[in-house]
């Protein structure tokens, strides 16, 4: 199944100052963005108060979720815990949850809970209450940056033993290039930022290399088989190439994200939204950033031949 002809000869690096600058700027207004406006951390990295209560019928986690918004605790997370009576909830305390020194005070935190909650559902009851503290939140957080970039290192030794040292240097800028733009745009919405969407970024950082190891794998074929050719032209048939497979597989990836955020509830839109918003900027990075690097970085074809026991320098003869 193609939607791209694989022989077309789109001039794909020829465009490589505009692509390279529009990913600079975009780079440089989410760190912009990032270090101004920030991330809108959810109650897993700030903290909070938990409570789980219990119905004597069965009850909808969106029920919950509204009878809590319309007494002023919206953006709580409401989770079932193993069967459709009982839920969890997680909020920001609200003015009404602390005493006169700003404390939270749980068992106000109980008694708000519960009006609102009798408000919709007169069975209901408060097993358990609890506050959250942001420490935990912010172990969280630092967990989760050290993650990522263990991740885009980890991703950059691959491709050095795989391929060869600029392949490495080409995808860890551009993955670096990636993970900033997807949060840059999160900043940018104020979308809030919680464990689902730490999660997903990091699943865009390896949707992300996926498609530039077809596209690197692809170049490194045709350098091998080709008996005169200009890195540039190497390049621009490799994108030419696989553009039917890197369109194909993202426009289904996003289709699933689509239907994950339609359907999954309000607890997967995090992780959905993230996805796709990583989908786009993965994959536009694949076609017009990460080739401009390699040629930049000056790969040819002697850096990629292999090399033999017997005459090591005949595989570096062009």
């Amino acid at each position: 199944m193609e939607i791209f002809n694989h022989n077309a000869n789109v001039n794909f690096l020829g465009m490589r100052r505009l692509s390279v600058g529009i990913a600079v700027l975009l780079m440089l207004a989410s760190l912009a963005l990032i270090f101004t406006r920030g991330l809108n951390y959810g109650l897993d990295f700030t903290g909070g108060v938990s409570v789980e209560a219990a119905f004597q019928q069965p009850v909808d986690i969106g029920q919950v979720r509204q009878a809590l918004a319309e007494h002023g605790m919206e953006n709580a997370v409401v989770q079932s815990l193993g069967g459709t009576r009982e839920v969890s909830i997680r909020m920001q305390p609200t003015a009404d949850m602390k005493d006169a020194k700003g404390l939270v005070n749980l068992d106000r935190v109980a008694e708000v809970v519960t009006r609102a909650l009798k408000a919709a559902r007169p069975d209901v009851t408060l097993k358990s209450r609890s506050s959250v503290s942001s420490q935990v939140g912010e172990e969280l957080r630092s967990d989760g940056t050290i993650a990522a970039v263990f991740v885009i290192i980890g991703i950059g030794v691959y491709l050095w033993i795989r391929f060869e040292r600029r392949f490495a240097v080409a995808a860890l800028l551009t993955e670096v290039h990636d993970t900033l733009v997807t949060l840059g745009v999160i900043a940018l919405v104020q979308r809030e930022f919680d464990l689902t969407v730490l999660a997903s970024v990091l699943a865009v950082i390896g949707y992300s290399i996926n498609d530039k190891v077809v596209v690197f794998d692809r170049i490194r074929e045709l350098f091998r088989t080709a008996r005169k050719a200009e890195p540039e032209e190497i390049l621009n048939r490799s994108i030419n190439s696989t553009l039917s497979r890197t369109i194909i597989t993202s426009l289904f990836t996003g289709i699933t994200m689509a239907a994950l955020y339609f359907i999954g509830g309000p607890v997967v839109h995090g992780f959905a939204i993230t996805m796709l918003i990583g989908i786009v900027v993965g994959t536009l990075s694949s076609i017009f950033v990460a080739s401009p690097i390699l040629l930049w970085l000056g790969v040819s074809k002697q850096d990629l031949m292999p090399q033999t026991r017997e005459n090591p320098e005949l595989a570096r003869r062009p």
